[in-house]
């Protein structure tokens, strides 16, 4: 059929109408992964700068050091990943895991009050004492998050509490230095030149993604934290998630307690106060979303690598140590600007 001349203008016209809306694939694209590609290029750039800066950086040795340093805090964030994939938080995972870490070298101790005629307990059992105090301290957040409705921020910061003074009274100022064997083991020694602890944290990081990436539990995590309203009308039990999250932290949090105190040597009071930050800002520099829903494990090592590079490689530097503070403040602000903004640009991407 003959097209006229009304017909081709019209068709012109929708066309020139149609163009601005087709989809900016480049721009899109961009806008998807801003928040993934931005600490990736961080770490590119500290690895480089800081390679071309000392000799002594770039080395094999230099990087088992980072891997090592970074442990303790990449098992902590295990746990705070799941958490902040929900749109929570959790203040109290430092707290726990020094209270965590005093517990095991006190149930371990000969004159602990759990102890039957001053005779030490068995290893396994100050290890598993020792997680299920940290799993009832996590219980406890669940229970006021869930079930009494306290916002997360507010119930971690009283359990944040709650476990310092905990540590205080087990330790009583004094310092604890024996922990059990297996403890030890993983917190201190190594196998073919390879540190145990770093086996550990990569063994947890490995869990952690699968659990989130390969199960139904990480896909209601996503779920309740991209859209907590369209997961309870869908037959969700978010309040079952929130808790769950919020043990699993804590749990994480005890573990590299427990392998943190064999790994510095002794168990003493506010020991884990820096981890607290150090957690956050792996989970956050690597790109997970404060606004729950996205990210995950792999964003968070990428976080961890940021966050130790930066740390040893001004180490390496002829830098004033206080400015060290200022510049990991500043490499946290930029990442929770380009978090915000990212999560900005997504909202308002046309469909």
């Amino acid at each position: 059929m003959k097209r006229t001349a009304a017909d081709e203008a019209a068709a012109d016209g929708a066309a020139a109408d149609g163009a601005p809306t087709q989809p900016n694939w480049a721009g899109a694209l961009l806008r998807a992964q801003m928040r993934n590609l931005a600490p990736f290029l961080t770490l590119i750039f500290l690895v480089v700068f800081f390679a071309i800066a000392s000799p002594s950086f770039a080395t094999f040795d230099n990087v088992g050091n980072i891997l090592t340093q970074v442990s303790v805090t990449g098992i902590i964030a295990v746990g705070l990943t799941f958490v902040i994939l929900c749109a929570e938080i959790d203040l109290s995972i430092a707290s726990v895991a020094n209270v965590t870490g005093i517990a095991v070298a006190y149930f371990t101790l000969q004159e602990s009050y759990v102890n039957i005629a001053n005779v030490p307990l068995p290893g396994w059992a100050a290890i598993l004492l020792s997680l299920a105090l940290c799993a009832f301290l996590g219980l406890v957040n669940a229970v006021g998050l869930t079930v009494i409705g306290i916002p997360s921020f507010i119930m971690t910061l009283a359990m944040m509490q709650i476990a310092a003074g905990i540590s205080a009274l087990l330790v009583r100022g004094q310092i604890a230095y024996k922990v059990p064997e297996l403890v030890s083991t993983l917190g201190s020694a190594s196998v073919a030149g390879i540190p145990w602890i770093v086996i550990v944290a990569a063994v947890m990081l490995l869990g952690g993604h699968i659990v989130l990436t390969y199960t139904r539990f990480g896909r209601y995590v996503y779920m309740v934290g991209g859209n907590r309203e369209a997961a309870e009308y869908s037959g969700l039990n978010v309040k079952l998630i929130l808790g769950s999250v919020m043990v699993i932290a804590a749990v994480c949090a005890g573990i590299g307690g427990m392998l943190g105190v064999a790994h510095f040597g002794s168990a003493q009071q506010n020991e884990f106060d820096t981890y607290l930050l150090d957690s956050i800002a792996a989970v956050v520099v690597g790109g997970t979303s404060l606004f729950g829903g996205r990210g995950g494990i792999g964003n968070t090592i990428v976080g961890l690598f940021v966050l130790g590079v930066l740390n040893n490689g001004l180490d390496h530097v002829d830098i004033d140590s206080f400015l060290k503070i200022l510049i990991r403040g500043l490499i946290l602000l930029a990442a929770l600007i380009i978090n915000v903004y990212a999560q900005r640009l997504r909202a308002t991407a046309p469909e």
